[in-house]
Parts: structure tokens; sequence; C-alpha cells
């Protein structure tokens, strides 16, 4: 991430005062037009600032710089760049200026693949179900444990009832009713559902994604993306990944750096041929880009 900084000169008698701020660069190509930062998003509560106390985990480390970060912009060039072939959406909201500083096809709809777990695990706790359960769920990303739940606390309903109540505007259940990994969500989607777990929601939740494996409960490497682009700073997160129909997918998303600072989002197709090991590289890169 790109420090701020600025540089005062107070003259003897003048008492003169100058700021410089820096911001980040994108390399552009000649393919679409660049888009920029897209509208803020909001928080969802009052207060344009939301950084709460965080609980121990990975991402509970207090922050010691003197001076504020900020994750650079990434352009649409730029990300097209990362992903020769296939599609890649992305989203960065800084919780501590409240305002979004990346957003690349925040709009655009994917299979949600494991991500949509993360309101099976609202519905189930808003119910009063076991909580280990559902944080084992999360932490290992466990698809048996996804399926019990679906069917338990009331299947496509669980995305209507919690698209509805957090405002996902392009969040949608499944077409197969049981196929619960094939909800469709946005980028811009999944941050306000960041949003409402930090805020709002039981911290049992956060505590899972923390505590995420390094493989999933089908073997599954799910360390790509913003854990193995974090470079030492805390993060906490909810993976997704599923093949081919027809596209293979990958999704990183979560929060990184103290005090939950920033929500980062990369949502991405590829081609079946794109084999996992090299998709997930192409997250991995994405997000390094996003966090400088």
């Amino acid at each position: 991430m790109r420090k701020l900084s600025g540089i005062f000169l107070v003259g003897l008698c003048l008492g003169a005062v100058g700021a410089v701020v820096i911001t980040a660069r994108h390399d552009v190509p000649a393919a679409p037009a660049p888009l920029a930062v897209a509208e803020p998003l909001t928080t969802m509560s009052d207060s344009p600032v939301n950084t709460p106390t965080p609980t121990p985990g990975k991402s509970a480390t207090p922050s010691k710089s003197a001076a504020p970060e900020s994750a650079p912009k990434v352009e649409t060039a730029e990300l097209d760049r990362l992903m020769p072939s296939g599609t890649a959406s992305a989203v960065v909201f800084d919780r501590q200026s409240g305002a979004t500083t990346a957003s690349v096809r925040a709009e655009r709809g994917y299979t949600s693949a494991s991500l949509v777990k993360l309101l099976i695990a609202l519905a189930v706790l808003d119910g009063g179900g076991p909580t280990a359960s559902v944080q084992k769920m999360l932490s290992r990303s466990d698809d048996e444990l996804a399926s019990r739940f679906w069917s338990a606390y009331g299947g496509p309903a669980i995305v209507t009832r919690w698209a509805t109540k957090l405002g996902l505007t392009g969040t949608r259940p499944p077409a197969d009713p049981g196929r619960w990994g094939d909800t469709r969500i946005t980028a811009r989607d999944v941050v306000r559902i960041y949003q409402y777990l930090l805020e709002h929601a039981p911290g049992a939740i956060m505590a899972a994604l923390r505590d995420a494996t390094e493989r999933g409960s089908d073997g599954f490497r799910q360390y790509f993306g913003i854990p193995d682009a974090a470079g030492g700073r805390p993060w906490a997160v909810k993976q997704g990944w599923s093949c081919c129909r027809p596209t293979r997918v990958l999704h990183t998303s979560g929060v990184v750096g103290d005090g939950d600072r920033y929500i980062v989002v990369v949502l991405s197709e590829h081609p079946a041929s794109v084999d996992y090991a090299a998709g997930s590289k192409r997250v991995t890169a994405i997000v390094t880009a996003l966090l400088g």
C-alpha cells in the first residue's frame, strides 16, 4: 500500500506551508477505457468510519504505523492484463475513509461457489443453529455442512431474504434450488455482506474467517488471492472455487490490514482449460496489485 505523506516547510519568518500527496500509477494498454473508482460504497451504519475493536485471530494486530496507508487504484486495463483469458471483477473498500479505492466490473454477475456460505451462516445463526458447525463450514469451506444447512434453513429463501435485508441488488438464488453454489453474486454485493458481518453479525462468523485453514475440506488449497498476497498483513477470508459449468470459478473475499481496514473482493471466471494452479496465481496477482 502507498503511504500518504506530507512535507511541511516552516520558514523562520515567512511561516510558509506546502504539502505533497503521492498517488498511485497504473499502466494503461490500449484496450477498454480504464474505469476509475466507481461511486463510493457507503458503510452500513451511521458513522462514516467503522473500525471496531478486532477480535483475536489473523487480523487482530493493532496498527503501529505513524502515517495512514491507502490502497492503490486499479483500473480495468491493468486487471485485464493480469487475466489474459476469462474475466475478473474487483472492489476494494477502505473502511477508515469510508470510500471505494478500486472498482472494476463491480456489478457483473458470477456464480458464487462457496461465497454463498456467508449468507447460509447468517441464516443458521439467526435461526439459533449450531455455532461450532457454522464455523467449521466457513473455515474449512465444508460443502457437506453447507448442503445440510441449505436444506434445513430454507434453501433459495436464504438468498432472497438476506439479499433483501442487506440491500444486495445483484444477488439471486440459483435456478436449480438444490445447487446453492450456483447462487448469483456481484463483487459490490459481497462488499456489502462484509460490511454487515463486521458491523452487525455475530462475531463467530468473522472469527471463523480469521481461522480459515490452508486446505478446504475437499483438500483444495484455499490460501490463493488474499492470504498469499497479504504480505504479512493480518487477514480474514472466505474463498470460492468450482468447475466447470462451463467456466472455472475462483473467488477471494475478505478483509486485510490492521483493524480490518480494507474489504477486498475479487471474483473471476477462467476457461476450463486454465487449471486451478494457474487460475489461483492470476487471482493472487490481482490482489497483489490491489494491495500495492
